[in-house]
């Protein structure tokens, strides 16, 4: 390889954003920031297979949300390959005037009068922390992923709607949005390359797809008595 061939490689860096395996949610709470909600079995066996479908990738750096799903979805992939685990609060879930409360089909707090009042702007949303606020700290956590792991890749394991937002914006799309429509399933790999410092590319990959239930996949429908899981 030529010199020059050498110096585009080492200059090329991929970071992953992981979204976490299934949650352990049988009342379909809008979970959001809230402690103490574990990967479930089926998301242990998620998080798993990401770890082996990332085995034999140059991986230096792998960090994650500080919330539990996220720390246990990225703790196979940094043992996988002798890491230590990274915490950054920038990776965290957005926030949500509706965490802790149902989002049944028919029964839930959409169907409540007194929570009419944050849904007036879609764009922002008004229900919860700005898209504008997702993409400046979730550009700012892959750049520090970006830096840790230069010439390497790296990983990031997150959550659903941040990783939706930032992949929507480096990929120059509106930000509002159907959330039923998102691209981004449990355990999914959303990966950015750089070159230099420059993002020049984002792929996605489900290594897990085989293990989530089919109503949570994108643009399926809502199923009634289904599951109670609500994936975030």
């Amino acid at each position: 390889m030529s010199a020059e061939g050498r110096d585009v490689k080492s200059d090329i860096t991929v970071v992953h954003l992981v979204r976490h395996g299934e949650v352990h949610n049988p009342d379909g709470v809008l979970y959001g920031r809230r402690e103490g909600y574990h990967l479930s079995e089926l998301g242990r066996r998620m998080a798993d297979r990401v770890a082996e479908h990332l085995k034999g990738r140059d991986i230096t750096y792998v960090v994650s949300s500080p919330l539990e799903r996220a720390q246990e979805t990225a703790e196979p992939i940094a043992e996988a390959h002798g890491l230590d685990l990274a915490t950054d609060s920038r990776l965290l879930e957005a926030e949500n005037v509706f965490e802790g409360k149902t989002f049944g089909v028919g029964d839930g707090a959409l169907r409540k009068p007194g929570n009419w009042k944050h849904l007036t702007n879609p764009f922002k949303p008004s229900w919860g922390e700005p898209y504008v606020e997702q993409v400046v700290r979730m550009m700012s956590a892959l750049e520090a992923a970006r830096d840790a792991a230069r010439g390497h890749e790296a990983v990031a394991v997150s959550h659903q709607l941040p990783i939706w937002i930032v992949r929507s914006f480096a990929e120059k799309r509106r930000l509002w949005h159907d959330p039923r429509r998102r691209q981004c399933t449990l355990a999914s790999l959303t990966s950015f390359t750089f070159q230099g410092d420059k993002l020049v590319s984002v792929g996605y990959s489900e290594p897990a797809r085989d293990l989530v239930p089919v109503h949570l996949l994108a643009g399926a429908k809502p199923v009634k008595g289904a599951s109670k899981a609500f994936g975030a």
